[in-house]
């Protein structure tokens, strides 16, 4: 299963849930690549799935499983014939799980759970009414969720939900893609481009991105929409110049109504882009919240990682924002980093927390299929990433900092999530919103997404192309999809009371 030229075969007859199929698997092999079909002849090799549903009088769904060259393994059960459609799927995923779990000998922290969004199933039983420990049973029974991640999750949403139930519904955010690094690290999947590459598309690039500020302005402006939170995002925004990122901050401050927002932030990044100049223009012109993303202060995993600053660097760069004058700085780092142990982790860990950012949030290492790292396969995932995750947990909550927003993605080692805590009072908005899906959300620049949120909850989502030359080459196509977005924000505008 760690060799990533094998597709192993996953049988499917008389059903379509190959999605749901495929992401329970991954909970158990994170790197592996699957071939789907309904030609039962597949299964005759060292490993396959076979995934059956058979309606008569009942329905019977059953599955097979052989991994390794190892025995076939075999489950079934009997639903009745008017039950739903996802009713039969999570029967198969839930056998599927069995059968896995006893194969292995894995048991995910998440059980059944696939989804990024774990803490909304928690918030939606908070919302009926019910209690701490009816909620983590009911998510415990349904979806085999460890007690641990039960806790993580209440606690998340416990102070998450005052924050939404406290939202604008009239006011939308805005993102601001600058999808440039210095260079790009191992473990990375954004659409991003290094400096190197990138610097000749560079002033169209720009001069692009604020046309596009300048349109939606326009569109927030007709519709007397509010902005609600800023975000610029990459990449890393603080990989152009000083000169570039102000040119695109001024043409924030000139097409929107900056008096209501409620919080402005900036990745500032990695901590070789960080200079005095431009954390002065990001302060001037309103920003008032940053990120300093060490990732790790071991040089050595530095080095490996693909990174050309060192732990130093970081440091000096938190206290230079510090001296600036930012007194709402977050800072990144990943769990599970190649060749990083566990002792190394936590003296980063510790180090942050000595110094005090308002907000840390801690990633856990996620292999996707466009990283460099996804080359070399499941060994990636023999590290000590859960012992780390399990010492952030209770360090940075014994310091004072709460877990205000999480998410989990598929290839996650361990099958871990990314949760962002904070101090009380310094959780991010934006974070929050974009998780929850609660908010309008506007993006502008190369693979930004607009994620539009109608008054009826319905979702759509506009993505701007993903590469520089194509959002540059067909800037004007691209604009013509900005029709919908003032359809939403009069929708949003006339659905709230006066």
């Amino acid at each position: 299963m760690i060799n990533n030229d094998f597709k192993m075969p996953i049988i499917m007859i008389g059903h379509s849930f190959k999605y749901e199929i495929e992401a329970t698997l991954k909970l158990f092999f994170h790197t592996a690549r699957y071939s789907f079909s309904d030609d039962i002849t597949a299964a005759d090799g060292d490993s396959f799935v076979v995934a059956q549903v058979d309606k008569d009088e009942d329905i019977r769904v059953s599955v097979k499983i052989k991994t390794d060259g190892g025995e076939v393994r075999d489950s079934e059960y009997v639903l009745p014939a008017d039950c739903e459609s996802k009713d039969i799927e999570y029967t198969l995923c839930r056998l599927i799980y069995g059968l896995l779990s006893e194969i292995t000998g894995i048991t995910p922290p998440w059980g059944l759970l696939t989804g990024i969004r774990p803490v909304k199933k928690v918030i939606d039983l908070m919302r009926r009414g019910m209690m701490e420990e009816e909620i983590c049973s009911a998510l415990g029974e349904k979806y085999l969720v460890s007690p641990e991640k039960l806790k993580i999750a209440y606690e998340t949403a416990v102070n998450q939900l005052p924050i939404l139930d406290r939202i604008d519904r009239k006011a939308v955010s805005l993102y601001v893609s600058i999808p440039f690094c210095p260079t790009r690290c191992s473990y990375c999947s954004f659409v991003s481009h290094s400096m190197d590459s990138a610097i000749k598309l560079m002033p169209d690039y720009i001069n692009a991105l604020c046309r596009e500020l300048k349109i939606i302005g326009d569109l927030v402006k007709e519709t007397d929409t509010k902005i609600d939170t800023i975000y610029f995002g990459g990449g890393t925004p603080t990989s152009i110049s000083a000169d570039d990122l102000r040119m695109i901050m001024q043409t924030v401050q000139d097409n929107f109504d900056l008096d209501n927002v409620r919080e402005y932030s900036v990745e500032a990044g990695r901590p070789d882009t960080i200079t005095e100049e431009k954390l002065r223009v990001i302060k001037e012109y309103g920003a008032d919240r940053i990120s300093v993303n060490p990732q790790t202060l071991n040089d050595d995993v530095l080095k490996v990682i693909g990174r050309k600053h060192s732990g130093e660097d970081a440091l000096r760069a938190f206290e230079l924002a510090r001296k600036v004058g930012f007194d709402n700085i977050n800072t990144d780092l990943i769990a599970g980093l190649p060749t990083e142990q566990f002792d190394s982790f936590r003296n980063t860990l510790d180090k942050m927390i000595e110094l005090s950012p308002e907000s840390i949030t801690v990633h856990t290492l996620t292999i996707k299929r466009s990283a460099t790292l996804f080359e070399k396969g499941s060994e990636n995932a023999a590290n000590p990433a859960a012992e780390m995750v399990r010492y952030s947990v209770d360090a940075l909550m014994d310091n004072g900092y709460l877990p205000y927003y999480m998410y989990r993605q598929k290839n996650t080692v361990d099958n871990l999530e990314n949760v962002g805590y904070a101090k009380k009072g310094f959780e991010s908005y934006y974070n929050i919103f974009i998780m929850d899906e609660t908010q309008t959300i506007l993006g502008a620049g190369c693979a930004a997404s607009t994620k539009l949120v109608y008054p009826d909850n319905k979702i759509v989502r506009i993505h701007n192309y993903k590469f520089p030359y194509e959002y540059i080459r067909s800037f004007d196509k691209l604009m013509e999809k900005k029709g919908e977005i003032r359809e939403c924000l009069l929708k949003i505008r006339s659905s709230q009371p006066k």
